[in-house]
Formats: C-alpha cells, sequence, structure tokens
C-alpha cells in the first residue's frame, strides 16, 4: 500500500531500486545530489543535472519538463553517501511561471521499478519559492528511508545549493539553467492545456495482461501507483489511461476559450467569407472488445480546423506516452531479469550443479515480458497509424503536406489559421507512423533552417554545396506555406542572400513576384532591410506599450513580415548582427519573424555572444534528424522537414494565385 507522506514524515524503503516519478503542472527541472553523512555535497561531482545527468547509482532527466521520471540504485551509490536529495527548479526563460505559488503543486511518487508504489508526497505551501528539496532519500543503520522536504527557495538555486554547502553554487546554478536553455531550445511547444471532454465516446479494446505483469499503470509499466495531480494533459475521466492510443477523447482548446454552448455567438468579421463548419461525422459503433474506428476531426473544437489540430496534437501525445510505456516495461524486463540471474549466481548451490536450466528460464520470462509490451505497443501503433490513415487527407492546407491534393484546389484564405506545418515526426520504435509537427500562429519564436554538415549513410560527411541548397529550398518551403496561409495583403516576406547563392533556390519566390522587394545583396542591402525591419518594430512596440496604436505613422505598414536570411553571417556587421538579434527576440511580438538559413561553424568567431541567438530560434534541418523533444516525456524525435515532392508544380502554381490575390488586393 503506498504512504501519503506529509512535510517531515518518513517511510521506510524495502529495496534499493527505485523509481522517483515527478508530475507538475508546468516545465520543472529535476536534479538531485548526493550528500555525506553530515548531509553535505561535496563538490559538482556529487550532483546530478541536465548538464550532467547521469552519476553512480542515479540518472535524472536531460530537459525541463512537466513528468519526470528519476532511477535510483541504492546499492550502487558510493558508500559516502548518506543521503540523496531530489531537487526541483523553475526554469527561467520558458515562458512558465517564475515561483511555485503559482503553479500546479508538484506531486512526487516514489516507486518500484515495476511501477508499484510506496510512498507518494504533494508539495504544498510553496508561495515566493522558484527551488525546493523535494524529498529525500537517507541511509541509517544501513537501511534507506525517503523523508518528505518541501523546503523552498526563494533565490533559486543558487540558494538551495548553497544551502547544501556548495562553495560554487552560483556557478553550478548557471550551468545547470544553461544546460535546461539548450534542452527548452530542441523541444517543440506545447499546445494550451487540454480539458477533459465529455462529448464523445471512444470504445476501447479490452487490454491484455500477461501473466508476469501486474494492473498497467498511467506510463504502462506493471504495478499500480495511486491517483497523482498531474499537468492538464492527464485526462480526470474515469476509466481512461492517459497515455496510451487507446485513450478516450483528446482535446486541447486555446487558453481562455470556454466550451462552446448550445447557444453559440457568431463572432465572424462581417466582411469576410466563412464556411459554415459542420460537426465531425460520429464514428461507426465499434465491435464488442475492438477500439472504434477513427473519424477526422474527433476532439473539440469551434471549426473544422481547430478539431483536427486538436486532434494530431492528441496523436502526438499518445504515441509519445505509448511508447514511454513500452520503453519502460522493457526497462522493467531488463532490471527483472539481471535480478534475478544474480540471485542465482550469489547461491553456491547454482554455481557448483550448473544452473543453465534457470538461467534459460530467467531469460525466457523476459522474452515474454519484452513480446507483451511490443504487442501492447503495436495495438496502440495499430490504432493511431489507422487514425493518422483518415486524419491526413481531411488536412487542410496549412496543416497539410505539399504532396496532399489538397494543394491542388487551394484558394487565399480570408482568416489566419491557427497552426502552420513545418513536417512530421516520429519515433524509431513505430518508423512507419509520422505525426504531423504543428506550431501555432502568430509563430512564436523564430526558425533555424540548420545547414551545417550532415553525415551521409557511409559515415562521410555529404557534399556541402548540396545541404546549404536543400537547407535553402526548406527555407522557401516554409516561407511559401507562410504567405499561402495568410489574407492577401497581411503577411510579407524579405529575403537576404548577402552573396546571392540561395538565388537557385529562391527562383520560385521571385519569379511569382511575392516577394516584399529583390533579395538584398551586399553588406549595404543587409543594412537597409534590418534598418526598415527594426524601425517597424521599434514603433510599434512604442505605440502599443504607450496605448497609442492610432498614433503610428500613415504610411507605416504594419503587416505581419519574414525575415528570410541566407549564409548568416556573411555581410553581416557587427551592428547589423546586433538588429538581428533585436528582431529576434522583439519582433515576433509585433509580428515580424526570423526564417535564418545558417552553418553555426560559420559564426564561430562571434563566440558565445551568439548563444542567446542560436537558443532563441527553433533549429530544423533539411534532411531527417533525431533533434526535437516532445514536451511530456522528452523523446528524441526524428525530424523530417515539410519538402516539395521533386517535379511538382504546386509550389508555383500556390505562389501565383497568391500574387494574383496581393495585386487585387493592392488595386
Amino acid at each position: 500500500m503506498t504512504a501519503e507522506l506529509v512535510r517531515g514524515q518518513n517511510h521506510p524503503l524495502s529495496q534499493a531500486h527505485l523509481e522517483i516519478r515527478i508530475s507538475a503542472g508546468d516545465p520543472v527541472v529535476a536534479a538531485a545530489t548526493l550528500g555525506d553523512e553530515d548531509g553535505r555535497v561535496r563538490g559538482a561531482e556529487w550532483v546530478a543535472h541536465p548538464g550532467a545527468p547521469v552519476l553512480p547509482g542515479l540518472e535524472v532527466s536531460r530537459q525541463a519538463a512537466a513528468e519526470h521520471r528519476l532511477a535510483i540504485d541504492l546499492a550502487a551509490v558510493p558508500e559516502a553517501v548518506h543521503r540523496v536529495n531530489v531537487l526541483l527548479a523553475l526554469p527561467s526563460g520558458a515562458g512558465g511561471p517564475d515561483r511555485f505559488g503559482s503553479a500546479a503543486a508538484p506531486f512526487v511518487a516514489v516507486t518500484g521499478l515495476d511501477g508499484t508504489g510506496i510512498a507518494g508526497y504533494t508539495i504544498t505551501g510553496l508561495d515566493s519559492e522558484s527551488a525546493v528539496v523535494a524529498v529525500e532519500l537517507y541511509r541509517r543503520q544501513d537501511a534507506w528511508k525517503v523523508r518528505a522536504v518541501g523546503q523552498g527557495y526563494a533565490g533559486g538555486l543558487p540558494a538551495l545549493l548553497t544551502d547544501q554547502g556548495l562553495p560554487e553554487a552560483r556557478q553550478l546554478a548557471g550551468a545547470i539553467e544553461e544546460a535546461v536553455a539548450r534542452g527548452l531550445a530542441r523541444s517543440v511547444a506545447a499546445p494550451p492545456p487540454r480539458t477533459p471532454d465529455t462529448g464523445r465516446a471512444r470504445q476501447t479494446a479490452a487490454p491484455v495482461t500477461g501473466q508476469d505483469q501486474g494492473p498497467t499503470t498511467a506510463q504502462g509499466t506493471p504495478g499500480a501507483v495511486p491517483p497523482q495531480p498531474g499537468p492538464p494533459h492527464q485526462s480526470d475521466e474515469p476509466g481512461r489511461t492517459a497515455g496510451t492510443a487507446q485513450d478516450g477523447p483528446r482535446t486541447a482548446p486555446p487558453a481562455g476559450r470556454p466550451t462552446p454552448p448550445d447557444a453559440r455567438i457568431d463572432y465572424t468579421h462581417p466582411g469576410r467569407r466563412a464556411a459554415v463548419t459542420p460537426p465531425a461525422p460520429p464514428a461507426p459503433p465499434a465491435e464488442p472488445g475492438r477500439p472504434g474506428q477513427p473519424v477526422a476531426g474527433d476532439a473539440t473544437g469551434w471549426s473544422m480546423d481547430e478539431r483536427l489540430y486538436n486532434q494530431v496534437w492528441g496523436m502526438f501525445e499518445d504515441l509519445a506516452r505509448t511508447t514511454a510505456a513500452y520503453r519502460s516495461a522493457v526497462d522493467f524486463a531488463d532490471s527483472r531479469m539481471e535480478k534475478e540471474l544474480d540471485q542465482l549466481l550469489s547461491d553456491p548451490r547454482n554455481r557448483l550443479d550448473g544452473s543453465g536450466a534457470a538461467r534459460e528460464a530467467v531469460r525466457g520470462k523476459h522474452a515474454r515480458l519484452v513480446e507483451q509490451a511490443r504487442e501492447a505497443l503495436d495495438r496502440d501503433l495499430a490504432q493511431l497509424t489507422a487514425e493518422c490513415e483518415v486524419v491526413e487527407p481531411a488536412l487542410p492546407p496549412p496543416y497539410a503536406g505539399w504532396d496532399n491534393p489538397v494543394w491542388h484546389g487551394y484558394r487565399v484564405p480570408m482568416e489566419i489559421p491557427m497552426a502552420l506545418r513545418l513536417g512530421d515526426l516520429r519515433l524509431p520504435e513505430s518508423a512507419g507512423l509520422r505525426i504531423p509537427m504543428l506550431v501555432r500562429l502568430p509563430l512564436e519564436r523564430g526558425l533555424w533552417i540548420d545547414s551545417g554538415p550532415v553525415p551521409s549513410a557511409d559515415g562521410a560527411l555529404a557534399d556541402q554545396a548540396a545541404v546549404r541548397h536543400l537547407a535553402m529550398e526548406t527555407a522557401v518551403a516554409t516561407a511559401a506555406r507562410l504567405l499561402a496561409v495568410h489574407p492577401p495583403g497581411e503577411f510579407g516576406v524579405h529575403v537576404v542572400d548577402p552573396a546571392g547563392t540561395g538565388a537557385r533556390a529562391l527562383a520560385p519566390l521571385v519569379r511569382t513576384g511575392v516577394l516584399a522587394g529583390p533579395p538584398a545583396a551586399g553588406a549595404a542591402g543587409v543594412t537597409d532591410v534590418l534598418t526598415r525591419l527594426t524601425e517597424q518594430v521599434d514603433l510599434v512596440q512604442m505605440a502599443v506599450r504607450g496605448g497609442a496604436a492610432d498614433a503610428l505613422p500613415p504610411g507605416l505598414d504594419t503587416a505581419g513580415r519574414l525575415l528570410l536570411v541566407n549564409d548568416f553571417p556573411h555581410g553581416f556587421d557587427d551592428r547589423s548582427v546586433t538588429r538581428l538579434r533585436y528582431l529576434a527576440d522583439e519582433g515576433p511580438a509585433v509580428g515580424v519573424h526570423l526564417l535564418m538559413v545558417a552553418d553555426r561553424e560559420d559564426a564561430a568567431g562571434y563566440g558565445p555572444l551568439l548563444d542567446p541567438l542560436w537558443r532563441s530560434l527553433l533549429r530544423l534541418t533539411p534532411v531527417a534528424d533525431d533533434h526535437l523533444a516532445d514536451p511530456w516525456v522528452g523523446h528524441a524525435w526524428t525530424y523530417e522537414p515539410a519538402l516539395v515532392p521533386p517535379g511538382s508544380g504546386v509550389l508555383e502554381q500556390v505562389l501565383t494565385q497568391v500574387a494574383t490575390a496581393r495585386r487585387e488586393w493592392d488595386r
């Protein structure tokens, strides 16, 4: 039975192999310190954190997340270690709360590797604190116990680490923040919080439980963990299991929007055409014991586009969680096999008489557990694949791949969509299942297409000129998509190509006349474009902050802007670099966005000066690369760019319509 602890209470630990499971409503940083008999941390080498996540007997997460699983082997920690403190901190610059008093109370569960709950603790009573010692595992007379601590620090990680006796606390806190910032830079931003949806019920197949596994928890591992206050992505509906494709309805309405009432108010702009969106068709009744048939738009929302957006993000989360469940189950099977083999070898009778049959029995049990986990994963993947096959053809142009037939019937929209597709995401366990990567509009951060070296299949580096051209094609396809999803006159693209190296890739944009002007060349062209966009950002910011939006100069065009920069930092002097950083930081708030094609090594001469710029941009690649992370579990996802199929004329066809609509708008 799981012990529910209060602050200061302790509980004995009967096993050495443990997991510390953390659930919070917002991303938090999880770390741990090792302490000696006096509780003193002897140095930075006794601290596990995202920048150095592994210590003997201890491993923590590599990035900030709303959920964490820390692996602890008390039998493997050094003899000098008598305490293990689990720390939580709010990351700076993540856009979330800056104190625990304005966030959901974190919950910490101590479990066995099989998911069996040992102790749980909800950290309450925090206010201005931004870092907290959550729980402490301590050794007393060769036995380990867990204590609920809940000690918060308004001074953040530096104050907490100083209190742990670290002389270099401030430097270590800075290193942790730097590692967290790098992790956040590669993480796909989560959508607004999801709320339970009672408008649709999906029938699920009965779960299959193997003889060696107990009931499946929310993460898919055997055993039972008590209900935990988790992030808003988890469902409160009875009978639902978070983390599999067999989940019930998934929703993610934008923050601040209530559930649409029966009598809706029409907020449609009277001067714009808007199609009436029919409700999603109901799913056919499922056969007993089998999952229901998927339906496109099977989520809540004010329009079909919003329902599809929520459904795609639900598929993304389902795949992340069901894969986490599979990996956790395999880890449990591996740990169990290792433990049972150690027990066999520790018995002198087995060493004398031989234990070949017993070892084979242990390995056979391991194989059955892994097979059961794979069967559960395959069931979830089959349902997600079926859902994807239904959803993909129903996606509107902003969400659709360039090979989708919907582009052949493209018409310039009169409304800005809520999201844009930047590519596809997949995991190694499900290489054939690709989830559209949708990001909200307007973009909250700039984009960086990495044109750096790419290893080829034989281990050598691919032709660098070809990689740079492919990176520019990726950028052009992204810019074209942004132009295509905006109404006429509401979005423009400026191009900076100092040396003219991107002329071939830029040809579709130039030929169709959709650019705000010819691509800027040379240092003078770079300076001119950056000066004009910087002035626009300055004026709009001053007007907005001063509450005098009507005081803007009459000739100032406040439409959204995209600055496409190729071959950075070629053609940039120090002032231009400063202006570019300013646009990356301040531009998105007033509709000016950055799309940069660059090899970071080319800018190595600037040293750490440009580190904030690189971190502020979402890194994308022109070829498949596993550098992005999801916001729930932190898997490394393989990203594939949304490129136009070779030989297709769809890009120029779409851009021609955009240019025609703009000319008619300007008349």
